[in-house]
């Protein structure tokens, strides 16, 4: 219950570097659940890719899997986090 359960996997970076699109996608091999709380560390170089292009990259990755305490402070923590996106304004006037 307050040990954190880990395991590496092989995972798959997708990463594109354009005008249009600017991402990196991480994908874990073995179709792998990540829950609220849990941690995911890709291991290797830094990946560099200049503008313009993409590709995709395969490495390792580190899952650390949050405890239950964790996972519900987490999913308690996220829906005040949530707020904060609400406090936008289109309004047409300027803030003063």
């Amino acid at each position: 219950m307050f040990a954190r359960a880990r395991f590496d996997t092989p995972c798959r970076i997708d990463i594109e570097h354009h005008d249009e699109a600017f991402h990196a996608h991480v994908e874990l091999d073995g179709d792998i659940a990540i829950n609220p709380g849990d941690r995911v560390i890709v291991h290797g170089d830094p990946i560099i890719v200049p503008f313009g292009t993409g590709g995709s990259f395969r490495r390792t990755a580190t899952v650390e899997r949050a405890t239950a305490i964790e996972r519900l402070w987490t999913r308690f923590v996220g829906h005040f986090e949530m707020t904060e996106l609400y406090e936008v304004s289109f309004s047409p006037r300027s803030a003063s």
